[in-house]
């Protein structure tokens, strides 16, 4: 009778240790697949391709570069000073979507990936929320720039923001170094 209470309370005492380390796995590594096809669905619906995607040319025009999907202005790609704003025209984006130049100065979409050197690695799902409900990275840090849209991104709701987190988690790391944005002319750490 002690040895079945003993096996008994192993069995149990194993089972649980199995539960924690499966929870603790899926929460630090293996998202949830229901997560991540909400995710996929949600930066496919609300766009965040057309700017973190770089285009190349395609036989009918611009296209995405999917062996860059979502990794922001590539690193490779230098630009020359844009063309005022003024007028009718208040911005331009360069030739790979990635770019972008207005009063603000110039902004580059991130790298979106899992890459973490270079991109949302090592980023924490709580970073990735309060740096789209702040309007600042990682909700503390420099201001997000245009064109990014976080004033309407911020009313998601945390779920679709953990499935967006989720799907992120999920798809190829590429490894690009974008650049830090270029204040406008005569402001602080302008080079102008």
């Amino acid at each position: 009778m002690r040895q079945t209470k003993t096996i008994a309370f192993l069995l149990v005492g194993s089972c649980i240790c199995l539960g924690v380390i499966s929870s603790t796995a899926r929460s630090q590594g293996k998202p949830n697949p229901k997560l991540v096809k909400r995710g996929q669905y949600l930066v496919n619906a609300i766009g965040c391709g057309d700017c973190h995607t770089p285009m190349k040319m395609g036989s009918k025009g611009p296209e995405p570069d999917m062996s860059r999907m979502l990794s922001g202005h590539p690193q490779n790609v230098s630009l020359t000073t844009p063309p005022a704003s003024g007028g009718p025209w208040i911005g331009a984006f360069n030739e790979t979507g990635t770019a972008f130049a207005g009063p603000w100065g110039i902004s580059y979409t991130r790298n979106l990936t899992p890459d973490k050197e270079t991109g949302l690695g090592d980023w924490t799902e709580q970073n990735f929320i309060e740096t789209i409900r702040t309007g600042k990275r990682m909700g503390k840090g420099r201001e997000l720039l245009p064109p990014m849209p976080y004033e309407s991104f911020r009313n998601m709701t945390d779920e679709d923001l953990k499935s967006i987190f989720a799907y992120l988690r999920t798809i190829p790391v590429v490894k690009n170094k974008v650049s830090e944005p270029i204040p406008p002319a005569g402001q602080p750490g302008s080079s102008k």
